[in-house]
């Protein structure tokens, strides 16, 4: 157990290695400046003002971009080590294969809410400079379950990276994760005026893809609305952390399988 630790946080090192090395690092700043451009050149008039939309604009791009940079670096680290032949060497160790999965894992997802921390850090600076407002209560619990979104997404990734090429993998991702987070919410209600074969394939959906509706927080981050209950944040995270690992199971099953 010991050992497999060790090989554990030895991968996640590596992968914040790769990070800084590929110069992934400089895009995640460029992309941070990115977003106080929207916002500091705008004086705002309250939130009933056109501060508003500026404001729902950075968010708008922290989650895009961060979910670009999630899919980006789960998609590729497997293909990657199969490339290079790199994944002889690592279960040479000697490592499972299920140890060389989690590790990849735990450093792509350290990698991506890396990301996501400078993203949010010039967001809460940026608000905090116009608007008075540093840290709130709703703040953080977007933040929280941004990072169970990220979570989601890094283990779709890395699945996906098992089964096919890495374009279709972050196409199909991308559509899911878009998909799910516009319609997610009205799949029942879209099911129940179906035919009997679309009504079926609605509900296996709603059943089987990623609910990335449960993590927005923007609308009330923006219209500075009420936080919701930490029981409720606790709900979504736990529901994130049973996907990732089912996700993960997954992922484990097509790696074994893997003739390489």
């Amino acid at each position: 157990m010991k050992i497999a630790l060790c090989q554990i946080r030895a991968l996640i090192k590596l992968s914040l290695l790769e990070l800084y090395r590929r110069k992934d690092i400089v895009v995640v700043l460029i992309l941070g400046a990115v977003l106080l451009l929207p916002l500091s050149f705008v004086t705002p008039f309250g939130m009933s003002g056109a501060g508003i939309y500026f404001n729902e604009i950075a968010l708008v791009m922290v989650w895009l971009f961060s979910i670009l940079i999630a899919l980006g670096v789960s998609s590729r680290i497997f293909p990657h080590e199969f490339e290079k032949r790199t994944i002889y060497a690592l279960l040479a160790k000697p490592a499972s294969r299920s140890v060389v999965l989690i590790g990849r894992y735990l450093g792509a997802l350290t990698a991506a809410i890396s990301a996501l921390c400078i993203f949010y850090a010039a967001y809460t600076l940026l608000c905090g400079c116009k608007q008075g407002v540093w840290l709130s209560e709703v703040l953080l619990q977007a933040f929280i379950l941004h990072v169970g979104l990220i979570a989601i997404i890094v283990a779709l990734g890395i699945m996906g990276s098992l089964i096919m090429t890495s374009s279709a993998n972050v196409t199909l991702t991308l559509l899911i994760v878009f998909g799910m987070l516009f319609f997610g919410g009205r799949l029942p209600a879209l099911a129940a005026t179906q035919s009997l074969f679309a009504k079926t394939i609605l509900y296996t959906a709603n059943v089987v893809a990623p609910h990335v509706e449960f993590f927005d927080m923007r609308q009330r981050l923006v219209h500075e609305w009420s936080a919701v209950s930490w029981l409720v944040c606790a709900a979504v995270m736990a529901y994130a952390v049973l996907y990732s690992a089912a996700v993960l199971l997954l992922a484990d099953f097509f790696l074994r399988r893997k003739r390489f």
